[in-house]
């Protein structure tokens, strides 16, 4: 399973077309986390200022077209994660049948996260 932030609003989108984030643009791939301990320090690091709700989506590598590679963070993972942890990068879109699930990121009122939620 690989885990993968973004806000509802981006999720909810485009909901007929497969997910690609700006990062896909931007980098070439999609950034994901290999557990939920990574993915809550990703959520630390780099989306307390995130508004709205925060998900995770639940990717079944096995339901990808796209490449997934598991590669170093860079240039070194977030408070929290140890050194050589592999962060898996999906090298495409991501087919939303290959979404098996979302849980929403817990936050303070300061946005620092807590914990991961099931989502209704």
């Amino acid at each position: 399973m690989l885990f993968h932030l973004v806000p509802l609003d981006d999720w909810l989108r485009v909901p007929d077309r497969p997910y690609a984030p700006a990062s896909l643009l931007e980098e070439g791939f999609v950034h994901c986390s290999p557990d939920e301990s990574s993915v809550l320090a990703v959520a630390d690091a780099f989306y307390r200022e995130v508004e709205g709700p925060l998900m995770v989506l639940l990717i079944d590598e096995a339901r990808l077209r796209a490449e997934v590679r598991v590669e170093a963070a860079a240039p070194k993972p977030p408070p929290g994660v140890p050194e050589g942890t592999g962060f898996p990068h999906i090298y495409g879109a991501i087919e939303r049948s290959a979404v098996t699930g979302m849980l929403e990121v817990v936050r303070d009122p300061y946005g620092r996260p807590l914990r991961l939620a099931a989502w209704s």
